[in-house]
């Protein structure tokens, strides 16, 4: 695979620090097929340093790269709790088709995104696939960019601006019709969308905190607040969810339903500007009020389908200049 088009310059965060003024990283995991995992750790290693290790059968690292360490491991959590024997390895094979590699990388820079999208690029020249290689293919990007603060004053919006711009990204994205069928890319739910633009708003964490649980317990959504809220107050959380795959970080997660990575004009570049997008909104406050009030509005009207209001924030947008 070669690329048909340059990736797009990446975009800067508008608020670039954390709340003790250094500079915010993100994590990134990516998920495709194609190619085993002791030669992903392979190409990440020959295009960024570092040195391929082996931690157990199925699971690798690699170790070193100028981006931090990366782990490379088949993306089952039933097999890679089995023994490793022959009946184990068989298993692995053959759910190789439908099961995909996933690397998982530390926490970098923005700018070094630029550095995994060629990496990226090693790994579809190699014969990486993605989403688009089959109907049934679930395989994903998942963003994990640090939060500014813990404070309600600094999630608040980021939440609200998200809820409101979601159909708008999931449009634009182009979002592969058979992840459109799989439960963990459901939209937000109005109930939420609705609580969140109106005038009796949640005005301070604990609040926020019980409004997403109450309309929105699920982590099955494009950007999923539990592990943040589980940073932030996990007994509550803890009361509401099963905890068992839902661990505290101070990161949003954000998940992008499809994988591209063998698709000429996709890059990670092009995905994470929809992130900042996403901030920029946020940190409006007139814009963020005038898509409120435009919500409203919407949900006032005697129809009120969900690309009507995509079109309505593609518009709102463009008149922001954004």
């Amino acid at each position: 695979m070669s690329r048909t088009s340059e990736p797009p310059a990446l975009k800067a965060l508008p608020s670039p620090l954390n709340a003790d003024g250094v500079r915010r990283k993100v994590g990134i995991e990516v998920e495709f097929s194609g190619l085993d995992e002791d030669r992903v750790a392979q190409i990440l290693c020959e295009v960024l340093g570092g040195t391929p290790r082996q931690e157990h059968r199925g699971r690798w690292e690699a170790q070193g790269t100028a981006l931090g360490d990366f782990e490379v491991y088949l993306d089952s959590r039933p097999l890679n709790k089995l023994d490793d024997n022959m009946l184990t390895r068989q298993l692995r094979d053959a759910a190789r088709s439908v099961v995909p590699v996933e690397i998982v990388s530390a926490p970098i820079d923005v700018e070094q995104i630029a550095d995994l999208d060629r990496a990226l690029l090693a790994l579809a020249e190699a014969g990486a696939t993605g989403t688009s290689s089959g109907v049934l293919l679930g395989f994903g990007v998942h963003f994990n960019p640090e939060a500014v603060s813990l404070t309600f004053g600094d999630i608040a919006p980021v939440l609200t601006s998200y809820a409101l711009i979601e159909d708008h990204i999931r449009r634009v994205a182009g979002i592969d019709l058979s992840r459109r069928l799989l439960p963990w890319v459901d939209p937000y739910p109005r109930a939420l969308i609705d609580k969140l633009a109106s005038h009796r708003a949640p005005k301070h964490m604990h609040e926020l905190i019980e409004t997403y649980l109450e309309l929105s317990p699920s982590r099955n959504h494009g950007l999923d607040m539990l592990p943040l809220f589980t940073m932030i107050d996990k007994a509550r959380v803890a009361q509401a969810m099963d905890m068992e795959q839902i661990g505290k970080r101070p990161t949003y997660h954000w998940r992008l339903p499809d994988c591209r990575i063998d698709e000429g004009d996709w890059s990670l570049a092009r995905e994470w500007n929809r992130w900042v997008l996403v901030e920029q909104v946020a940190a409006d406050t007139s814009l963020l009020r005038r898509l409120r009030a435009a919500w409203r509005d919407h949900r006032a009207s005697l129809t009120s389908l969900r690309h009507d209001w995509a079109g309505t924030v593609a518009r709102m947008l463009r008149e922001a200049g954004l």
